[in-house]
């Protein structure tokens, strides 16, 4: 058995026999021609096949392209030597020029007939060749032009042995939609390689709620300073998310100048495409360590294969003897494609047998051009179907063509550290994001930030961005509010002449104000009226929605509801008030319907049945206690009206005749009790059914309303009147307000007196009015919300803030502040005056009857005020209240004393001796157990 370094000898050797470059011009610039031989090379049965190549060969993919070409040959026909047809090549060198390529193109077509033509290296160029190879039925097979507006559907003829730049367009939005990042600023080449893949990237990021804020368009041969410009210009805006794509010189330059004014700091993003990813292991080094970390990427996914790695091995080795000038020359995707499209071109000739390879000539005119005289490839169409056709396993995997182009199946996201990129994650079409291609959890389709391992980001952070700041060099939100003439609760607009502006004030104001505060980060802003010069409103709501979605001004802050219409041009965030739409009538008038309404709650046989038993109740309890009770007895007519007096006042609970008997008090317990569940019941009842009848509505719906011809009112600016055209209500019975006062007076005046029969509006505005009027709901609607331009970061961090402001007690707060001091200034007013005059009166009383305690004392002042306070602490004796109980009290004593003599004389069997004095009579005092005090006793008789 051959060892693998014998035979890899070998092939290098073989290599070296059979891949030469045969011709080369006699002029500096003129064209190379490449032979690809087998080992019998003399064989006459061999049938050579001219196919063009046109690259860059001054730049480092031109020179690395040709040699895996090249070595794709030499691979093929030693593997194969018994094949009948060998390759020719005609390499010419387009010098990075289009005007260039296309020549080259036109000369290989015309003068030798090439079949093919590989290449060429740029998406630029390519556009230029395209047209060449269709109409002389020739195929370009290019191995580096990605941009996407190359498309073999337009160009039939064009084969793209790559991967369309479009391909990874879903990859980048699934690592954005990861992270949550709702905005994002595209970096590109102003070429066709870097606007061929922005339409399609920016349709993949509109569908994962992403959006565009900018793009960014870089000459491809800018230079530092209009580098540095473009860069300053995007330090500026709120937006942190880059994605880059562009080449990698260009790129280079980028980053450099990125680092130096700070925008890979902590709380930047860069995603770069695979135009630099797939490049990276040619840039600078330097630059990557130095101005590229932290940066996210987009790499083209190439298993890792024994082949893959023979083949880097032997190219290196060869390429070094070849050009032993460059150290360490390493292999990127473009070698890959390069030798597997040599490989399927061979391959489909071979396939075609041997046919002639010959050109159809055109009839022209004398005056025809060279374009008109290129001629027709014989083999043109046959060729593209083999191609098509063609498949085998590759370099980069299985090879083949879907739509002309490489079919994607996998990319790499990697992340740059040090001096090269980690991978920390695969994409996949039906997978998503994964950790590993081979993970036994592959399910759904996922955008899981899990399934990627960890970043490092710009700043050496951990922690991913957030994708957006409010910069301190930039410019303050420019926030507009409405100027209203009415319900100024919500928002109010005061002009300031002293210092030329705005306060801006109201409930709206205030829960803005509120949120704020509960973000996370600072956020400067302006509060700008939407007025005219002379103070008066410049326009509607919808007007100042249009002024944020033409990017005029950054949000709108007021009473603006959220409607579907102005959700398509606008976001709105999180409602922070009540929704709907509501219509407002007057109540009718029930006044002279209300006389005997207080009999409606009771039936007539309950009225009966209660009216019998407070009879029944009245001559039990009368039986119960006529004997023993002095309450009911006495006359017949006094005993009658007695007992239904006591029956009849349960219903109140005022009866004021005692009961003696327990049989009666069990009777009159029982009772009560049921009376008091007739009266609660009864209470309820009536309260339910004045209440109904005084809040019936004079109009019961809308269609009521519709016919009744009359006519309708609505807040001026308001969406609401959209709302009413749709239902068909005619302009003619529409009337405008722009107050809760002017509504107020319409609907007292009514549809007949000039005014309006109901009005539609708003909740929050409805609840201002007075409760004379009662709320229909018509319509459900969001709610106000604040405005800000599609896909704003701020939204969703101002919605949560807004929930976390309305579930705790500063919502509460902020809407209790509506009551202000003005509303109760003049009961304030006139408790603070009354309180006052009372405490004036009390003083000149006091100083006037203790004048004398000042002048007649001595002492200091200190003295004499001490001396007052005193006075003012001790009791009034002669008040009134207390020579009320002091007469009470000698009273009371006085019947006790009597009392007492009484009750020992009457004990004692003793008439009281009488005398003309009162104060002779005996008294024996009794304790309190009934005896006789000590010290006291019996007087003698």
């Amino acid at each position: 058995m051959i060892s693998p370094r014998t035979s890899f000898d070998a092939e290098k050797l073989l290599f070296l026999a059979l891949s030469v470059l045969t011709i080369i011009s006699t002029f500096r610039d003129g064209p190379r021609i490449a032979v690809a031989q087998s080992s019998n090379n003399n064989n006459a049965q061999t049938i050579p096949v001219n196919v063009g190549v046109i690259l860059d060969l001054e730049t480092w993919m031109g020179q690395m392209g040709l040699s895996c070409i090249n070595m794709s040959l030499s691979d093929f026909y030693s593997s194969n030597p018994s094949y009948k047809t060998r390759l020719v090549l005609d390499v010419r060198d387009s010098k990075q020029d289009e005007i260039a390529a296309a020549a080259a193109a036109l000369d290989l077509i015309k003068n030798k007939q090439v079949q093919a033509i590989i290449g060429p290296q740029g998406s630029v160029q390519a556009d230029f060749i395209i047209d060449l190879g269709n109409k002389s039925h020739v195929p370009i097979i290019s191995f580096s032009a990605t941009s996407p507006s190359l498309s073999s559907i337009r160009s039939p003829y064009f084969i793209r042995a790559a991967q369309n730049d479009s391909s990874q367009v879903n990859a980048i939005s699934a690592v954005v939609q990861a992270f949550g990042w709702k905005e994002a600023v595209l970096i590109y080449v102003d070429n066709e390689f870097g606007e061929g893949a922005i339409p399609s990237l920016t349709d993949a990021l509109e569908e994962v709620d992403t959006r565009v804020s900018y793009r960014s368009l870089i000459p491809p041969s800018a230079t530092d300073d209009q580098i540095l410009r473009e860069l300053y210009k995007l330090k500026t805006m709120q937006t942190r998310v880059f994605i880059v794509h562009m080449s990698t010189i260009l790129g280079s330059r980028l980053f450099a100048k990125a680092k130096e004014i700070g925008m890979m700091s902590e709380g930047y993003v860069w995603i770069l495409t695979n135009g630099i990813t797939d490049r990276l292991n040619s840039m600078d080094s330097s630059v990557v360590t130095g101005s590229m970390q932290g940066v996210l990427g987009i790499k083209t996914y190439v298993p890792d294969t024994q082949n893959l790695d023979n083949f880097t091995v032997r190219w290196k080795v060869k390429f070094q003897k070849d050009n032993p000038s460059v150290l360490n020359p390493k292999l990127n995707i473009f070698g890959y494609w390069a030798y597997d499209a040599a490989w399927a071109l061979a391959m489909a000739i071979e396939e075609m047998g041997a046919v002639n390879f010959t050109f159809q000539a055109l009839n022209a005119s004398t005056n025809a051009t060279d374009l008109d005289t290129i001629g027709v490839s014989q083999n043109g169409q046959k060729l593209l179907q083999k191609l098509a056709n063609t498949t085998f396993a590759g370099l980069t995997g299985n090879f083949s063509l879907v739509n002309g182009q490489l079919e994607s199946l996998a990319f790499q996201i990697v992340n740059i550290n040090g001096n090269a990129a980690r991978r920390i994650g695969f994409w996949t079409q039906e997978n998503g994001l994964l950790r590993d291609l081979n993970s036994s959890n592959i399910g759904k389709y996922s955008t899981s930030k899990s399934n990627l391992g960890s970043i490092i980001w710009p700043g050496d952070s951990t922690s991913f961005p957030r994708g957006w700041e409010i910069p301190t060099s930039g410019k303050k939100l420019k926030i507009l509010v409405p100027v209203k003439n009415g319900f100024k609760q919500f928002v109010t607009v005061t002009h300031v002449p002293s210092t030329n502006t705005y306060n801006v004030t109201g409930y709206c104001i205030e829960i803005f104000r509120a949120v704020i505060k509960k973000l996370p980060y600072d956020v400067v802003y302006d509060l700008i009226p939407f007025a005219l010069p002379n103070g008066s409103s410049n326009g509607s709501y919808d007007d100042m929605i249009d002024q944020v979605y033409n990017q005029n001004y950054d949000a709108v802050v007021g009473d603006t509801t959220i409607i579907a219409n102005r959700s398509s041009y606008v976001e709105f965030t999180l409602p922070y008030t009540e929704s709907g739409v509501s219509m407002l009538v007057p109540y009718k008038d029930n006044k002279s319907k209300n006389a005997w309404v207080f009999l409606k709650p009771l039936t007539w046989d309950l009225r009966l049945t209660t009216g019998c038993f407070f009879v029944f109740m009245a001559l039990v309890v009368w039986i119960l206690e006529h004997q023993i009770n002095e309450d009911f007895r006495g006359p017949a007519a006094h005993q009658v009206g007695t007992s239904f007096w006591f029956s009849f006042s349960t219903m109140v609970f005022a009866q004021r005749e005692s009961v003696s008997s327990n049989l009666a008090r069990f009777v009159v317990i029982v009772w009560v009790f049921v009376v008091l569940i007739l009266t609660q019941s009864y209470t309820a009842s009536l309260s339910s059914l004045l209440v109904v009848q005084n809040l019936q509505p004079t109009i019961a719906d809308v269609d009521q309303l519709l016919k009744s011809g009359e006519k309708v009112g609505y807040q001026d600016g308001s969406f609401v009147l959209e709302m009413l055209k749709q239902m068909k209500f005619d302009d003619s019975r529409l009337i405008s307000y722009q107050s809760s006062e002017e509504c107020d007076a319409l609907l007292s005046n009514g549809s007949a007196k000039g005014g309006i029969a109901a009005a539609f509006d708003e909740v929050p505005y409805i609840k201002l009015y007075c409760n004379k009027y009662t709320m229909i709901p018509t319509f459900k609607t969001a709610g106000f919300g604040f405005v800000f331009p599609k896909g704003s970061p701020l939204v969703s961090d101002i919605s949560k803030a807004i929930l976390n402001v309305t579930e705790g007690s500063e919502m509460t707060k902020i809407e209790n502040s509506s009551l202000s001091l003005d509303s109760f200034r003049g009961l304030f007013l006139i408790a603070g005056a009354a309180a006052v005059l009372a405490l004036l009166i009390f003083m000149v009383r006091f100083f006037k009857r203790n004048w004398h305690v000042v002048t007649s004392s001595s002492g200091t002042m200190r003295e004499r005020i001490v001396a007052l306070g005193r006075r003012f602490y001790q009791r009034d004796l002669n008040s009134h209240t207390f020579r009320k109980a002091r007469f009470r009290d000698r009273n009371m004593e006085d019947g006790a004393n009597e009392i007492a003599a009484v009750e020992i004389i009457e004990h004692t069997n003793f008439p009281p001796r009488l005398s003309s004095d009162s104060s002779q009579i005996d008294v024996v005092l009794i304790n309190e157990q009934g005896a006789p005090s000590a010290g006291q006793g019996l007087p003698n008789h």
